[in-house]
């Protein structure tokens, strides 16, 4: 197992970095396929944490885009008691994965905590994954459950005005995405988004990807097979709905919050899109952990940086609200 020289990880954390490392695929070595690497992952132990609570989940289906079939969602209702007031924020929550992994039931704690802390609605999609459905079917597919979350909210006890997209990884690329997508479409209105150590540039070119090429668990490797799993040959990674830090205007997209992780190749096009958007005058609440790896939201009962993160979110989540507190204006934020 292959560390850094001057290890910048947080103590508390490099047993879980070097625990996911031994379990988690070869990706571009020893495993090339994308079924391989799932089942994989679906062998692997079952978590015996308690999920958060919530008042309700519901599995369902709903549109997809034109030609394609229904979208697998997952319905987080909060509870009642704990938050009784509605209407309520929709949240429209992309997983991560690399565009290729992962699922419903890999980010169901994030989704449940996110439900749990905020008192938000939190709709989870199941896009379609690379590289059987290449680019740009995982942003169709995401702007697709987009819309319907938006027209559903009312019924569902959510605030037309205060839909949020989110996502971690390639889920927060995909939130970036159909923020652009809903900004130049005419629609649906987002109030914000919350961007979780986004994947949003396929140039991997950033000092962050040499810094945290390796010794971390996620890999400038495994970025670089996800990025051709999602791509495939013919490429498009500077279409802005693939790479959304390449879209040349930022103007007139929601209000962010974005996290990014010290020891972690995305660090920097995190930091970079969060600058973009404040130069286009949006404002941006940044949380910079500088000792945390790529995925370590999922830690929560043993990190102590997951538990500040996920609060951040779920306030920056809360305090939405069809625009009358994030619209607009340039800010800053603590990171």
């Amino acid at each position: 197992m292959r560390r850094p020289v001057l290890d910048r990880l947080d103590p508390r954390a490099r047993p879980l970095v070097d625990a996911l490392t031994r379990a988690f695929p070869d990706l571009g070595g020893a495993v090339t396929d994308a079924a391989e690497a799932r089942r994989i992952l679906a062998a692997a132990p079952a978590s015996r944490k308690v999920p958060p609570a919530v008042g309700a989940v519901v599995d369902r289906t709903v549109p997809g885009p034109p030609g394609a079939p229904e979208i697998p969602v997952r319905l987080y209702v909060p509870d009642q008691d704990r938050h009784p007031a509605e209407p309520r924020p929709t949240v429209v929550f992309f997983h991560g994965g690399g565009y290729t992994l992962c699922g419903l039931d890999s980010h169901d704690a994030t989704a449940r905590a996110l439900a749990a802390r905020s008192g938000a609605v939190v709709v989870s999609v199941a896009y379609r994954l690379a590289p059987e459905h290449r680019f740009p079917a995982a942003v169709d597919d995401a702007y697709a459950a987009l819309c319907w979350a938006a027209e559903e909210s009312p019924a569902l006890g959510g605030d037309p005005g205060a839909i949020v997209t989110a996502g971690d990884s390639s889920g927060g690329g995909l939130a970036a995405a159909v923020s652009l997508r809903a900004r130049d479409e005419g629609g649906p209105a987002i109030a914000s988004q919350v961007l979780l150590y986004p994947l949003l540039d396929a140039a991997q070119d950033t000092r962050s990807y040499r810094e945290n090429a390796h010794g971390y668990f996620l890999t400038a490797a495994h970025l670089r097979w996800f990025w051709r799993q999602y791509l495939g040959a013919d490429g498009r990674g500077a279409h802005p709905h693939a790479s959304p830090l390449r879209a040349p205007d930022l103007r007139g997209l929601p209000p962010a919050y974005v996290l990014t992780a010290g020891c972690d190749p995305l660090r920097d096009e995190g930091l970079a899109y969060a600058a973009r958007l404040r130069a286009a005058g949006r404002r941006v609440t940044t949380a910079h952990c500088p000792r945390m790896f790529h995925g370590f939201l999922g830690f929560p009962e043993l990190l102590p940086d997951a538990v500040r993160a996920l609060a951040g979110a779920a306030e920056a989540i809360e305090s939405t609200g069809g625009g009358r507190k994030n619209s607009g204006g340039s800010g800053g934020g603590a990171g």
